[in-house]
């Protein structure tokens, strides 16, 4: 999960994912980094944790990282928040770039629309639950798409 800063969205959603992925008792690794180096090592903003916080998941061990070039080795699928994310992605990692493992997380929801996430840093506490609303029906269906392809029952968020 890929943002600016590696404080806002993509924190939230690697926490959403992690709750569903131990929900679901998955072996999938779900990692978040930003493109810019702002914030490394700060822990996430406090208006993601307490939003995070409110649908009882724990983001608060988080720590802010940048994304790089090795995330193209050690990962499978690289989710963007947005697409000026990606953009900076390609420009940071330059000919490591691979742009068949990325995704806009929205694409997910709404496949072929690259709708973004907004950027919650700016604003009120209902930015940041808009976007973990948004983020948390991208976060199920991957879990749909990809665990489904088991042939494994989803379990619900309310199970």
């Amino acid at each position: 999960m890929v943002c600016l800063g590696n404080i806002c969205r993509s924190p939230l959603a690697e926490g959403i994912m992690r709750s569903k992925i131990k929900g679901n008792a998955l072996d999938w690794e779900v990692d978040s980094a930003g493109t810019n180096g702002y914030h490394v090592g700060e822990a996430p903003h406090r208006l993601s944790q307490k939003v995070a916080a409110m649908h009882g998941i724990d983001i608060s061990m988080l720590r802010a990282r940048n994304f790089n070039g090795g995330d193209f080795e050690k990962f499978d699928l690289i989710y963007a928040m947005a697409q000026d994310v990606i953009n900076e992605m390609h420009y940071l990692t330059g000919k490591k770039f691979q742009p068949g493992k990325i995704k806009l997380l929205m694409d997910e929801v709404y496949p072929g629309k690259h709708i973004d996430v907004p950027d919650p840093w700016y604003g009120p506490e209902s930015g940041y639950q808009l976007a973990f609303e948004m983020m948390d029906k991208a976060c199920n269906k991957i879990i749909e798409k990809y665990y489904t392809l088991k042939n494994k029952p989803i379990r619900s968020d309310n199970e």
